[in-house]
């Protein structure tokens, strides 16, 4: 039987710091990463990594960019035929999210922490879209009942 593979795919910063809580599933099973490229990015998260640009949705040439971005997630996509996608946000997970739907993968996502009384622009867009929407806070159940709650998914976080 042939092993799962998973795209796990995110922005930095933030999105990847939660993301990359996941590791030992990474390292269970074949797996990559798409993640925005930032100055000194490093990580052994996944063996393969690639990289996207980081687009803002108010530069001028946004629409041109986000194509770009489309073109090369399809490619990735194509390249690596994963089963299963894994996201923590942000815009760059959308367009992968969307092919995966198109090829009849599934879909996890996972809401930032930082959101309690209401989803991410990126959360909004996928809680339609996705086969898991999970949540950190008991708050969100109420405005989407879809999503199911496991309370702090990362750990460590002390408030």
């Amino acid at each position: 039987m042939k092993k799962k593979k998973i795209c796990f795919i995110c922005s930095s910063g933030g999105h990847f710091s939660e993301l990359n809580k996941l590791e030992d599933i990474a390292k269970k099973y074949d797996s990559f990463l798409v993640i925005e490229k930032t100055e000194n990015f490093e990580s052994d998260f996944c063996k393969k990594i690639y990289f996207t640009r980081e687009i803002n949705r108010r530069e001028k040439l946004f629409i041109f960019h986000f194509l770009f971005l489309c073109l090369k997630e399809l490619w990735i996509f194509i390249k690596e035929r994963p089963n299963f996608i894994i996201t923590t946000g942000a815009l760059c997970s959308y367009p992968m999210a969307k092919i995966a739907k198109i090829f009849k993968k599934k879909i996890i996502y996972i809401e930032s922490y930082a959101r309690v009384y209401d989803l991410s622009e990126t959360g909004k867009r996928m809680y339609k879209l996705v086969d898991l929407f999970l949540v950190q806070w008991p708050e969100l159940l109420t405005k989407y009942p879809k999503a199911k709650y496991y309370g702090d998914l990362f750990g460590g976080y002390n408030l």
